[in-house]
């Protein structure tokens, strides 16, 4: 599995990153997971609002994200 947060590193950025880190540990999900900060590479998604949360290259979440949110889709795609 391959996870992706889109975001120019705000706040919420941030703490989406390090929650799915979390959920990850916690659950013994393996997967990769990355920062995506570059514009260009953002805009290819199609998103406006974030950050987004990409599992296997599709957009599943954008705006602000809970941890029972991102548990729930990270569970779902493993």
């Amino acid at each position: 599995m391959e996870i992706k947060i889109l975001g120019m590193g705000c706040s919420s950025c941030k703490a989406l990153y390090a929650t799915v880190e979390k959920v990850m540990k916690e659950t013994g999900i393996n997967a990769t997971l990355e920062k995506v900060e570059d514009m260009q590479k953002i805009m290819s998604y199609n998103v406006m609002s974030m950050p987004a949360l990409v599992i296997d290259e599709k957009v599943v979440a954008k705006g602000r994200i809970s941890e029972e949110e991102a548990r729930k889709l990270l569970c779902c795609n493993n």
